[in-house]
């Protein structure tokens, strides 16, 4: 495996970016951290992390390629992910009316993975990120194990972004449990879902 390790500063700089950006993700995390503590934050994280690897192994396995190869299989995927963001944004909406939070039930059960996992694999960009991103990183040995360890130092950066994102939100969680704070947030995580849920499919 010839890693060219003069790209190294590149990617790394590269990754610090795009992780930064705010996304689905995100927003999801703060959400559940902020709502459901620190555990429910853990769980989203788990299913968000297990879906990405999940799609950095198909471009890793040559399916990505496959996938890309045929716009109406990305197309169905878009409309699927754009159905799941409008149903969570719908679904926090529905709650801000019924004014009803997560019961302790909720917040010990795999919801908040299923819910992390879900968003994640239904969002086609994964997909594509891989595929446009990774390889201008790639030296002249073999692709395979050279996209495999670049993903893996992505997907563990980004990790420690995130979790950064559930400790923090889980520390300041208590002070902002106030019913104007959480009605706002939800206000806007169900705008921001909503607006994600349309770009997905414009």
């Amino acid at each position: 495996m010839l890693f060219d390790f003069d790209q190294v500063p590149a990617f790394l700089i590269a990754c610090a970016v795009v992780i930064v950006t705010p996304g689905v993700d995100a927003f999801l995390l703060l959400r559940t951290s902020l709502r459901s503590g620190t555990r429910a934050g853990l769980l989203a994280l788990g299913g968000i992390h297990t879906a990405a690897a999940v799609q950095v192994g198909l471009v890793i396995s040559g399916l990505g390629v496959v996938l890309a190869r045929y716009p109406m299989v990305l197309v169905a995927l878009r409309w699927i992910g754009a159905g799941y963001l409008l149903y969570l944004a719908i679904s926090i909406t529905r709650g801000l009316i019924r004014r009803t939070a997560d019961t302790p039930e909720e917040v010990m059960s795999a919801r908040p993975f299923r819910q992390g996992f879900l968003t994640n694999i239904t969002n086609p960009k994964m997909i594509l990120f891989s595929l446009a991103f990774l390889p201008q990183f790639i030296g002249s040995g073999e692709p395979a194990p050279q996209l495999a360890m670049l993903a893996v130092v992505f997907l563990g950066l980004a990790a420690v972004w995130e979790l950064m994102i559930v400790l923090a939100a889980s520390r300041v969680a208590g002070k902002l449990k106030r019913p104007g704070v959480t009605t706002a947030l939800d206000a806007v995580c169900a705008a921001v879902f909503l607006t994600m849920s349309v770009g997905l499919v414009l």
